[in-house]
């Protein structure tokens, strides 16, 4: 226990506010890094994600796409392109690994959530007079907020873990601090830099869960919790 009590007190010690990298600017050095990936990331893949949905067309290739990119290892990944690109520009390679890793969730989350809405939906807006542009901005997009918000909120908490190693290539952020840890054999800094950015991490999952809440149309969440209380039913059924 007294290495949690060392770790909380390297937190909280007055040394965190000075120094080369602060506590509170390695934080939002984190974060920078973080959203200005994604959203570069998002930019790309919601719209490629929103045509695939609702054409059908080249949904084989985004799914190998979006594989191949995962199976990529993050550190492996952020070291080749800082080699490629020159020490000069690291964090320019630094950014292009993380768009790269967080391309695939939102990629998959965006035509998912097009392709999961009911085609008796998407007809009935067609026989309303609805053109092609009016079904996926008034039906399609809507109705695919959750699992759009979903596959961002997998490439934010991805992309967290990947810039903190991406200290080994003295990018910065929260991880600069575990490696020096590492580098000084200090096992407070270490442990207290780790719970520093489990916490960040957990703090976003939760204000993305609240926005998935906020943000989804509110008919939307209710089917789908009629959807989940209906298989809920099903399953509680007894076979015959």
């Amino acid at each position: 226990m007294n290495v949690f009590f060392e770790a909380f007190a390297w937190i909280f010690s007055p040394d965190r506010t000075t120094g080369y990298l602060p506590l509170w600017e390695a934080v939002l050095q984190h974060l920078g890094y973080t959203f200005g990936s994604v959203a570069i990331a998002a930019a790309v893949a919601i719209p490629a994600g929103w045509a695939i949905g609702h054409t059908g067309r080249g949904r084989e290739v985004a799914v190998f796409l979006s594989g191949a990119a995962r199976a990529l290892p993050s550190l492996g990944l952020v070291v080749l392109l800082y080699l490629l690109i020159g020490v000069n520009f690291k964090e320019q390679a630094a950014v292009v690994a993380f768009v790269l890793l967080a391309i695939p969730s939102i990629l998959a989350g965006a035509y998912a959530g097009i392709e999961a809405v009911g085609r008796t939906t998407i007809e009935a807006g067609r026989a309303v007079g609805m053109t092609p542009m009016q079904v996926l901005w008034k039906i399609e997009v809507p109705l695919g907020l959750p699992l759009l918000i979903g596959g961002i909120r997998s490439a934010v908490l991805q992309v967290v873990a990947t810039v903190t190693i991406a200290a080994y290539v003295g990018l910065g952020g929260l991880g600069f601090a575990l490696i020096q840890g590492i580098q000084t054999r200090n096992s407070a800094q270490i442990l207290g830099a780790s719970i520093v950015v489990v916490v960040l991490a957990l703090v976003l999952d939760a204000v993305f869960a609240l926005l998935q809440r906020v943000l989804v149309p509110r008919g939307v969440t209710v089917q789908n919790q009629s959807r989940s209380s209906r298989r809920a039913k099903r399953a509680a059924v007894p076979s015959t």
